[in-house]
């Protein structure tokens, strides 16, 4: 599915490809700065704002980071799935061990 998402985001972009690939990468801090933002409206932290988000929208907003990073690694890594694939298993096996 991310694959198709990354297809959906280049197929009528005009920019190169290596252009695409790094405001991709920068996307994810604009997502990054979208969780801050839900958790502060989440927490009531704005004065101004108050209560503006609820922990739901964090939740949808941590999935864009998520989904936004994934397009992402599509663009970098020949093989996406097989790189977070081993990169989750080497931090899971620096922080509980081996399997």
């Amino acid at each position: 599915m991310i694959a198709e998402l990354e297809h959906w985001l280049s197929k009528d972009s005009k920019l190169p490809a290596e252009t695409r690939t790094i405001l991709q990468i920068l996307k994810i801090t604009e997502e990054a700065g979208e969780v801050a933002e839900a958790v502060i409206g989440a927490t009531g932290q704005n004065p101004r704002k108050g209560f503006s988000h609820t922990w739901e929208d964090v939740e949808k907003e941590l999935c864009d980071v998520i989904i936004t990073s994934m397009v992402a690694l599509t663009r970098v890594s020949q093989d996406p799935e097989g790189t977070f694939a081993r990169q989750l298993t080497r931090v899971a096996e620096r922080a509980l061990g081996p399997s």
